[in-house]
């Protein structure tokens, strides 16, 4: 699949040359940016997925909120069949506000989060309403009609930018050289105990000239039943996910059972045939055995949705939360906060 993904090369070039020159009209001034009016935080990637943004986002909003700061969280609402400006409640809907702002607004009740995809009115729009001390947004590293003051740029540690190429032949929505703008780089889903070592030749390898570069890793909650789940003791795991990249998820579940997977595309959304087929194999996966079915958190906001409340009841459903850990945490925390308090 790679190689023949190698064959598109000359559409990306064409598709690479032709972002660079829109991002080079906006850096060099040519066409005019939105500068935020207030503290503003960008979180993104140079990829088209499965960097860890939201785990991210959710560290930074938990930051943000324990200094008493009022934060604003705009999204564009990836995989919702909306369009415009939306506040998220805590009762809306994955279809109509997106599965990733749902999950902030679930996870921090008292935050204000929204969707748009206009940036812009995004933020015209709570001014107004909220009058914001930080904007955080999610996503938006190529949305260059914005002008942040701070940009974080997000890179696994084994699906590097370096190693990638741009759309289609790759996963790169731009160019590498992309990484420039980023005042800080965090390096997502690290081994535990990436040696000092490791560390200095990967930032050798990332060629970039500041030194605000941070190391991070997953760090893994205990599993969360939905509801009924009532399993206490069990050998065999079922793994449902619509994510990016289920990899470390099915990598750490292995350490508690035998686990079988079912992937589905990044989010998915997930229809009452889904289910019935979740619950079939299930049923013959755990037939010599006691099983749990797992998600992730992500999933959980689009499985919780009222229409599936009575096919998830009659079984062990759970959901795996995550948080991240970031090397050097005191001083990624300095930097943050000696920003945001300049206020």
């Amino acid at each position: 699949m790679k190689q023949l993904r190698k064959l598109l090369l000359p559409f990306s070039l064409i598709y690479g040359s032709i972002v660079a020159v829109r991002n080079f009209l906006y850096t060099s001034g040519i066409k005019k940016r939105f500068a935020i009016p207030k503290k503003s935080i960008v979180v993104g990637n140079l990829s088209v997925g499965g960097t860890g943004k939201t785990p991210h986002v959710a560290y930074l909003l938990n930051l943000l909120l324990a200094e008493k700061l009022t934060v604003q969280v705009i999204s564009r609402g990836y995989g919702r069949k909306t369009r415009g400006f939306l506040e998220v409640m805590k009762t809306s809907e994955t279809v109509v506000v997106g599965d990733e702002p749902l999950l902030l607004k679930k996870r921090f009740p008292s935050a204000n989060v929204a969707v748009s995809e206009s940036r812009i009115l995004g933020i015209e729009q709570t001014l107004s309403k909220n009058n914001p001390q930080v904007f955080l947004f999610d996503d938006a590293f190529q949305h260059l009609k914005i002008k942040a003051e701070i940009n974080i740029l997000l890179t696994t540690f084994s699906a590097p930018f370096f190693k990638n190429l741009v759309l289609p032949a790759g996963n790169l929505r731009e160019f590498s050289c992309g990484k420039k703008r980023a005042d800080l780089v965090i390096v997502t889903k690290c081994p535990e105990n990436l040696p000092e070592e490791d560390k200095k030749e990967f930032r050798k390898k990332l060629n970039i000239k500041n030194k605000n570069i941070f190391f991070s890793r997953i760090a893994y909650g205990p599993l969360v039943p939905f509801n009924s789940a009532s399993e206490t003791t069990f050998d065999k795991i079922l793994l449902v996910t619509g994510i990016a990249d289920p990899v470390p998820l099915e990598k750490h579940l292995t350490h508690s059972g035998q686990v079988l997977s079912i992937r589905f595309a990044d989010h998915h959304n997930f229809e009452q045939k889904d289910l019935e087929e979740i619950h079939k194999k299930f049923d013959t996966f755990v037939l010599d055995g006691n099983g749990i079915i797992v998600t992730t958190e992500k999933d959980f906001v689009r499985l919780s949705q009222p229409e599936f409340k009575e096919q998830l009841q009659d079984y062990p459903w759970y959901y795996q939360p995550i948080d991240v850990i970031i090397d050097e945490e005191e001083l990624f925390k300095t930097k943050i906060l000696n920003y945001v308090r300049t206020i």
